[in-house]
């Protein structure tokens, strides 16, 4: 009983120490019961953190984090779920303050805005009039070049000014319809904001006041057109910190893989986060389990966009040419018209590409991929069939309408779908895609590529691996010495020792325990 006795004390007293002292893992966050297991990762690059997300079974994002007291421009990259994010915003503000979205490079996206102009030189500039008459102008363009019917309450209106500088995010929520991607965004943004634009250039314009003459009574009705827009546009210009003349709308902010403040978040080293603005009309549609600000939070998030039932709009980039025809016009996305925008540009997944291609080519046909879209929300691969027209539903080919190819690259599969009426709501079975062009084949991280962690506070620091992490050579010669020299004495006390018996491993494990 004395023996058992002292071990059950041992075992207390080594309980007691790991109570006192527990053994740190890598923090990862779950919300369970509401939320299955979760994917927290951090990295030092965009390009890792976006290769982790695609090779992700779960339904995963990449976000950009800025540190406080961080070198200037140095941001953490964060991949998870939207809802997980939205839980850790709530409970950590101060560590996730300074948060981005990334917009993914060729992923469908809202139309969005990014306003602002500078306070003291712009003297008198009333910013929410200029908001209010700016989304006047595009939801007049959307009904003109798209169809589109929109008003201000199609629109969330996020505010971040501050006394020095008047700042407003606009992020417009069409009804089933979203931009091929954020390039497309910005050309339909400086085709329709052109005539202004021009005359940002022209100081000679600007500096004097535009007289009604003579000449201006036998101009042409498409030059009357083209000035009545300069005017109507012309509270668009205001003036930088320096004195020149620039546009209240950032034309930078349509790049790939652009960063764009969240909702709730502020600049590193600035306390103006974004907030839903005074003059905002738009209302978030709550769903079951979903409060208001979350609601708020996922409708502002740009590419936030479901596949189902969405109409991807685009602009083609040779109605950017100098802009020699001042009416926009835009390629088309019915079936009717096969179009070539996207026929000769290849999608983020090139294998993926020309796999849909082998499926289109059969039986003496020569189908083409007429465009590509691309739903990062849910990471699917929507391809436009031309030329080839079989369809699974009716077991034929259709006489007129083109069908789709759906790839969905988290579940590694595709089916097919049909522009036809009769088969709109109809998906073929699903086949796996080929093993060599799965995401999770190609794209393979490695544990130890997540360089930072975040606490159970909150906070981000570098992980164990990368605090410890040693030049591979110099812990091979301190550890192990040369691995040569290591095999051949490990192979010799092999060798000349024999087996160890099972007596004299319990003889150490003895001796470990009465240590």
């Amino acid at each position: 009983m004395s023996k058992w006795g002292d071990r059950l004390k041992k075992i207390e007293q080594l309980a007691q120490s790991f109570q006192q002292r527990p053994l740190t893992t890598p923090y990862k966050p779950r919300l369970w019961p509401c939320q299955p297991s979760s994917v927290w990762k951090l990295f030092p690059r965009q390009s890792m953190a976006i290769s982790f997300a695609q090779s992700c079974k779960e339904d995963v994002h990449v976000f950009a984090l800025e540190k406080e007291n961080a070198s200037e421009g140095q941001r953490i990259y964060l991949v998870t779920s939207y809802s997980e994010l939205w839980h850790y915003y709530r409970t950590y503000p101060q560590s996730l303050m300074h948060c981005y979205e990334v917009i993914p490079e060729g992923a469908v996206c809202k139309l969005y805005f990014d306003l602002e102009f500078h306070k003291p030189s712009n003297n008198g500039a009333d910013g929410k009039s200029m908001v209010f008459l700016l989304i006047q102008y595009v939801c007049g363009k959307l009904l003109e070049v798209y169809g589109i019917k929109c008003s201000v309450k199609n629109v969330l209106n996020l505010d971040s000014s501050t006394e020095e500088k008047f700042s407003r995010h606009l992020i417009f929520i069409l009804q089933n319809a979203a931009f091929k991607d954020n390039i497309h965004v910005g050309r339909f943004i400086l085709a329709i904001l052109h005539p202004i634009m021009n005359k940002i250039k022209d100081e000679s314009w600007l500096g004097n006041e535009r007289r009604t003459n003579v000449s201006e009574m036998t101009e042409s009705p498409e030059m009357k057109r083209v000035k009545k827009e300069e005017r109507d546009l012309s509270f668009l210009l205001v003036k930088d910190k320096d004195g020149q003349h620039c546009s209240f709308v950032d034309l930078g902010v349509y790049t790939r893989n652009r960063n764009f403040r969240l909702y709730k978040s502020s600049k590193v080293g600035k306390n103006a986060a974004f907030t839903v603005a005074e003059d905002n009309e738009f209302i978030s549609t709550s769903k079951k389990g979903i409060g208001v600000e979350e609601s708020v939070f996922l409708a502002s998030l740009v590419c936030n966009v479901s596949f189902t039932g969405q109409r991807i709009l685009t602009w083609d980039a040779s109605e950017l040419n100098e802009a020699k025809t001042t009416a926009p016009r835009c390629q088309q996305e019915s079936a009717s018209n096969p179009g070539s925008f996207s026929s000769c540009l290849a999608s983020p997944y090139q294998e993926v590409d020309n796999f849909v291609s082998t499926l289109v080519h059969k039986d003496g046909i020569q189908g083409v991929i007429r465009r590509w879209s691309y739903f990062a929300a849910e990471q699917l691969l929507l391809y436009d069939i031309a030329k080839y027209r079989w369809c699974e539903n009716v077991g034929r080919f259709h006489k007129s309408n083109n069908i789709m190819i759906v790839v969905d690259l988290k579940q590694e599969v595709w089916y097919q779908k049909c522009h036809d009426p009769n088969c709109r709501n109809f998906r073929s079975s699903s086949y796996p895609l080929p093993q060599e062009i799965c995401v999770s084949y190609i794209l393979t991280l490695d544990e130890e590529d997540q360089a930072y962690v975040m606490d159970d506070v909150g906070n981000f620091e570098l992980g164990q691996n990368q605090k410890s992490r040693k030049n591979p050579q110099e812990e091979t010669a301190d550890v192990w010495g040369d691995d040569h020299e290591y095999l051949e004495s490990l192979n010799e006390f092999e060798q000349n020792s024999g087996e160890i018996s099972d007596q004299l491993l319990l003889t150490c494990v003895e001796d470990c325990d009465s240590q």
